[in-house]
């Protein structure tokens, strides 16, 4: 009998092995490449269809210490994209991997000039499909992607997922929504509320990050470098960079889960539309921040199980299918040329 067990285990982790196997098996080809940039370099990686390619979509991330790959929760995104006849380029943020840097010294304006100047890059690389190209940006890429769009004539086509407005607003909403979801009492509602509103008045102040340690009633301060982040980039707004891109009417996708708790989505929308018109298509899923599955983000091991077996299913349903229509409809062009020096802001 305890032959037999082993035996029953040994076939079902043989079967299990099979699904992570099938489950993790993309319609892409990836290939890593190292990007140069002013001052250093990127780790970075290209995915690409098993046919060919007419187009290249060009990754944005959001906060944190993001991967190229995201640990590869951005390949059915990037085998999205490779069914409608695009590439992906996405690179590994400063500091992260083999990327050199810290990506936590950058400004929202220097990331723009990063992005920027991958851009340069890849339209002087012959094998990449740059004939049609399209920016992908997640959360804060919403305050970086209108930025480019103003700047450059060689986007085609941006896709905004999740990005908020306004850094404070959306962090206010980012505090009640929570305070909501874990049922907070009045009591502890004005307590959190207060001490938000200790931390924005040190930044206004421009608070160095001792004197943050010292007057904050923060249960988790932030360390030094993340409070110098936060200090640089707490008054973006992306309105005039979108008032300013409107002017160049790219077709824009914007990607909104009705369970985000981490950006306003009401005020995102209604930004959008009032702004660019006719040329912004919306679409809306009951997924989370990060366009999940709101039941696959609230629970770990759910999470953790279909990221093994099924990750396609991380997604809301509808999600990849609707990037993937809207890479189709993107009519294929040339690249034009792009003059030296094209780049946003600076490079540090």
């Amino acid at each position: 009998m305890i032959l037999r067990g082993f035996a029953v285990l040994g076939v079902l982790a043989l079967v299990l092995g099979v699904l992570v196997v099938v489950g993790n098996d993309y319609r892409t080809e990836e290939e890593r490449i190292t990007v140069p940039v002013p001052g250093g370099t990127l780790d970075a990686v290209v995915a690409r269809p098993r046919g060919s390619a007419h187009g290249l979509v060009v990754l944005v991330h959001g906060d944190g210490a993001v991967e190229a790959t995201h640990d590869g929760l951005y390949r059915p995104w990037f085998e999205a994209a490779a069914d409608a006849g695009f590439a992906t380029l996405s690179w590994s943020k400063p500091g992260v991997g083999g990327s050199s840097g810290n990506w936590l010294s950058q400004s929202m304006d220097e990331r723009a000039a990063e992005v920027s100047h991958v851009l340069d890059w890849a339209a002087a690389q012959p094998d990449l499909p740059t004939g049609t190209t399209v920016l992908w940006g997640a959360s804060q890429a919403g305050w970086v992607l209108p930025q480019v769009v103003r700047s450059r004539s060689d986007v085609d086509a941006v896709v905004a997922v999740s990005p908020a407005v306004n850094w404070l607003r959306q962090g206010r909403f980012n505090l009640l929504a929570e305070l909501e979801h874990d049922g907070a009492d009045a009591a502890a509602r004005r307590e959190a509320i207060a001490a938000s509103d200790r931390t924005r008045a040190l930044l206004e102040s421009g608070a160095d990050h001792a004197r943050y340690l010292a007057q904050t009633t923060e249960e988790h301060p932030v360390d030094a470098q993340r409070w110098g982040f936060v200090l640089r980039n707490f008054r973006a707004d992306a309105t005039a960079d979108l008032q300013a891109a409107a002017a160049r009417h790219v077709p824009v996708l914007l990607q909104l889960g009705s369970q985000d708790r981490n950006v306003d989505v009401e005020e995102t929308e209604a930004t959008y539309r009032r702004i660019l018109g006719d040329d912004v298509r919306v679409a809306r899923f009951r997924a989370t921040h990060s366009m999940a599955r709101p039941a696959v983000e609230e629970s770990d091991a759910l999470g953790l199980l279909t990221a093994a077996l099924r990750p396609r299913e991380l997604l809301a349903p509808g999600v990849l299918a609707t990037y993937r229509e809207f890479l189709r409809t993107l009519p294929r062009s040339s690249p034009p040329p792009q003059a030296p020096g094209s780049a946003p802001g600076s490079w540090r």
